[in-house]
Parts: C-alpha cells; sequence; structure tokens
C-alpha cells in the first residue's frame, strides 16, 4: 500500500516536472502538427509532487474530435467520443501503454487562462504548453492562473473560484477525497462552500460519486477523509443510512455510540494495513496478504477499498433492529442479515457492479462469524472452520479482517492485552487451520482430498433417485472428510446410511 508523500517531501520536487515517456510521445505528435495543446488537470499536479501521473487530461484550441481522430490513428490507438457538445474525446492507447487512454478537451472560454480559472480546485487549475515538456523547461513555463503551486507547497485544498463548486456536484465530493489522499488541508472558505451545498450532492451522477467515496476509501488515511465527509455534510447525504446510527446507544462492552464505532472500524483498518504501532504488532497476517487485498474487486477498486466500505456499513441495520429488554439489556437481534439487505440498496443506489454488491453484502452478512465460532474460549473445530470458509467463501479472509475491525472498534480505549491476545489467537488459527495457498486465498481442501463417493454410489447404493437430497448427503460426507471424522469410501456410505436412518435430507 503506498502512502501519499509528506508536505516536506513535496518541497523538494517542485523544480521540476517529472512526467512519463507517454507525454513526451504526446508532445511529439501536437508539436509536429502545430497544435496549440497544453496539459492540464491532475496529470501536473501529479507531476509537481513526484507521485506516478495515471491520468491524462489534455486541452487543445481548435476541434477536439478531430484531434483526438488524428492522435489516435497516429499512435494506433481508438478514438471514443465522450460529449460532442462540449468536445471531449478519448483516445484509448495501445496495450503497450498501461496508462490506457488520454483525454483530449476543446479549450473553454476565451483561452487556456480562462478554462483553467473554470476547474474545480487550484491545485487541478494548472496547465503546461505540450511544447514545454520537449524543451525541458517545463516548470518555468508553467501556467498557474489560480496559484495552485502555492496551494501545492502549503498543503491546501481551495476551490479555484465561488462558482467552481456550483457548476458540477461532484466536485463537493472530490474536494474532500483531495484533501484525503493528499493529507492536505482544506481551505475554510471552501469547506464552507461545500457545507453550504452538501444537499446538492443528490444531483451528481451517482457513478462518479460512487468513485470518489471509494478512491477516498482507498487513501491510506481513509479514516480522516470519513470524517472529513461527515463534518461537510456529504457523508449523510450519500449514505442517508448512517444518519439513523447517530447517537445511537449499545451495551456497556461497546465505547462508541452505532455512528462512531462504524468510523472507528475504518480507522483500525487504515492502522492495520499502514501501520504497525502497538496494539497491531501482533496482528496476524499471511503470505501475500498486500497482494490479495490490492486485488481488483469491481469497479477498478480493490479489496481493501471494499472492505473499508464494509466496515462503515457493517452494523447500518443496528438502530433499526435494536430492542430494550426489561432488564435494560441492550439488543440488535439480526442486525447482520438484515444489514447485508441494506448494505445492498446503498451500493445499488450509487451504482455499484454486481460484484461489488455481493462483495461487501457477504461481508456485513458474515461479519460475526469468526468470534462466533470460537465457544467458551475454545477453538472453532476443524468442521466450524469448513463451514465458515464454505458459507463465506470469496469474502472469507477479508471477513476475518473486518471482524478483527469490528472487535478493535468496539473496544476503543478500553482493549485490553490479554483480550487482544486472545482474539489474534483465533485469527491465527482460522488463518492457519483454513488451509491458505501462499497467495493468501483459502485454499479449498476438499478438493485436494480424494473423492471418497459420488452421487451414483449414493443413488445406487440406497436406491435412491436422482434429486437435490443427494447433493445434501454429499455434502454431509465432504464435511466429515474435510473435519477428519471419515476419510473411507467404506466410512463415508456407512455415514450416509446413519443420515437416512435419521430422516436425513435424501430420505
Amino acid at each position: 500500500m503506498n502512502e501519499a508523500p509528506s508536505i516536506s517531501h513535496y518541497a523538494d520536487l517542485f523544480d521540476a516536472l517529472r512526467l512519463p515517456p507517454v507525454v513526451n510521445r504526446l508532445a511529439e505528435f501536437f508539436v509536429s502538427n502545430r497544435y496549440d495543446a497544453y496539459l492540464v488537470g491532475g496529470a501536473v499536479r501529479d507531476a509537481l509532487t513526484g507521485r506516478e501521473v495515471e491520468d491524462i487530461d489534455i486541452a487543445v484550441n481548435g476541434d477536439a474530435l478531430r484531434v483526438s481522430a488524428e492522435l489516435a490513428e497516429s499512435l494506433a490507438g481508438h478514438c471514443v467520443p465522450l460529449h460532442s457538445d462540449w468536445q471531449v474525446a478519448r483516445v484509448a492507447l495501445p496495450d503497450a501503454d498501461r496508462r490506457g487512454h488520454v483525454d483530449i478537451a476543446a479549450i473553454q472560454g476565451c483561452g487556456i487562462e480562462q478554462d483553467l480559472r473554470r476547474r474545480d480546485f487550484t491545485i487541478n487549475a494548472m496547465g503546461l504548453p505540450l511544447g514545454a515538456a520537449l524543451s525541458g523547461d517545463s516548470v518555468e513555463r508553467l501556467l498557474d492562473p489560480c496559484g495552485g503551486l502555492r496551494d501545492l507547497r502549503q498543503g491546501v485544498v481551495r476551490m479555484s473560484s465561488p462558482d467552481a463548486l456550483s457548476e458540477d456536484p461532484a466536485r463537493l465530493m472530490r474536494g474532500a477525497r483531495l484533501a484525503t489522499q493528499f493529507r492536505f488541508s482544506m481551505e475554510r472558505g471552501t469547506a464552507d462552500a461545500i457545507r453550504a451545498r452538501a444537499a446538492c450532492i443528490g444531483y451528481a451522477s451517482q457513478e462518479r460519486v460512487r468513485d470518489e467515496l471509494m478512491r477516498l476509501l482507498q487513501s491510506p488515511n481513509a479514516y480522516e477523509g470519513v470524517r472529513l465527509l461527515d463534518e461537510l455534510g456529504l457523508l449523510c447525504a450519500v449514505i442517508p443510512e448512517l444518519a439513523q446510527a447517530k447517537g445511537v446507544a449499545q451495551p456497556k462492552e461497546h465505547y462508541w455510540d452505532v455512528f462512531n464505532h462504524l468510523v472507528e472500524a475504518v480507522g483500525w483498518l487504515d492502522a492495520m494495513f499502514e501501520g504497525d504501532d502497538s496494539p497491531l504488532d501482533i496482528m496476524p497476517r499471511f503470505e501475500g496478504m498486500d497482494e490479495y487485498f490490492e486485488g481488483d474487486v469491481c469497479d477498478g477498486f480493490d479489496r481493501l477499498a471494499f472492505l473499508k466500505l464494509a466496515a462503515l456499513l457493517h452494523d447500518i441495520a443496528k438502530p433499526t433492529t435494536k430492542t430494550i429488554e426489561p432488564s435494560g439489556r441492550i439488543r440488535f437481534f439480526g442486525h447482520h442479515t438484515e444489514g447485508a439487505e441494506v448494505a445492498r440498496g446503498v451500493l445499488r443506489r450509487l451504482r455499484f457492479g454486481n460484484r461489488g454488491v455481493g462483495h461487501v453484502a457477504g461481508m456485513v452478512r458474515h461479519h460475526l462469524r469468526p468470534r462466533q465460532m470460537a465457544q467458551k474460549g475454545d477453538m472453532p473445530t476443524k468442521r466450524a472452520l469448513y463451514r465458515y470458509y464454505r458459507d463465506v467463501g470469496d469474502v472469507a479472509l477479508d471477513t476475518l479482517y473486518l471482524n478483527t475491525a469490528d472487535y478493535l472498534a468496539a473496544r476503543g480505549p478500553m482493549l485490553e492485552r490479554e483480550d487482544w491476545e486472545n482474539h489474534c489467537r483465533l485469527v491465527r488459527h482460522v488463518l492457519e487451520d483454513g488451509r491458505l495457498e501462499a497467495g493468501g486465498r483459502p485454499d479449498d481442501s476438499v478438493k485436494s482430498l480424494p473423492k471418497l463417493v459420488d452421487g451414483y454410489d449414493i443413488m445406487d447404493g440406497f436406491a435412491l433417485a436422482p434429486g437435490p437430497g443427494i447433493g445434501v448427503l454429499l455434502e454431509e460426507v465432504r464435511e466429515a472428510q474435510a473435519s477428519g471424522e471419515i476419510d473411507t469410501r467404506e466410512q463415508a456410505l456407512e455415514l450416509v446410511r446413519a443420515s437416512l436412518e435419521r430422516g436425513g435430507e435424501g430420505a
């Protein structure tokens, strides 16, 4: 996981723009064809700060659609018009360039300076003539009408103009995401303007809101980002269900109310994956863990971002399932199952793909399972571990760390070392006895075991007709085999016989 550079680190990098080689190839095209074109936006910002340049945007003085088609032909790429009225197109680069694409737009207004002034935040409102990328005097020719370089040096997110936020409501989320991603402060006037317009986020494209939220959660300091979203009034505007969690008291074992518990769980995941401070010094890890959580789930976002989203939503149904017994005991019966459905609704509203919806809903539904497997302090049995990996499936490992973040956020400052050590022993047991592959994924050990019987053996041996009951009996055999209770064909058939005599599913 890559941390954003510190402000002091940025100060040493402003003497040059560190541009990727593809910019030189683009510059050669525009200069040789005498097009008046500029590298703009986040590419300039990232090149100044030494970050990897990912999104390349070019503003051209002229017919952007025609120029984009010519560029695509020159680079053996492919041109896709994005907005004909605003003259915006995307050029998909050849497969050899991992950046994927370049967006080209016609300069708006009376020239490049006015175009830059219409952009969202000052640190995104800088431009560089593409000819400067070839001449070597890029910093000297930087266009900075809004003081973006100054704000980069000072670590400030500032709107480029009073109208910047009104033109595009998605910019409200982007401001919080930039502050989080760069660990910048937000200028007071900008924060006030976002707060005053927070309700307008409902008019933004839900896909763009989703992307800004997930990019914020993908940051190593997502906790600060979620807190900032809440301070700006955006968090509950995007996920109104969270507003119901504010002030909802929990049992005495919990330090925080439901809302703060959810946010703290995100913070513990930040610490779990980015820090090594106590009490996380004994947190169990597995080989290939970083690579596992960097793996893509859907919509271009990795497992860790989805894990943090699940942490933010895992107790989302507690307010609606809360009951108080005559003794005063607080209960939340079924909050995990109801919460999974609420999470599905939230993600569908934000236009997540089906895999992302199922991924988060699965974690929310099963987030209690790991600690529930340990009965009276004993470690889970092999049968319990088998059922856990079978039932939770693709998110079994993710859920294990969600459960840990849930546990830490529940205890808060009340965390006791001995209890934490016991929890870590549980996690280690689930990891190790769950038979993990070297890459960190749960090894389906049942598949690697010899098949003792199949459906035909059961049907022929007990004169049974085909049907779903055969599958149930086979699953009983697999479960017993995985737990070490049987290991021969004869034992498997005897198990089936006993199940049928008890009136089992196959009867």
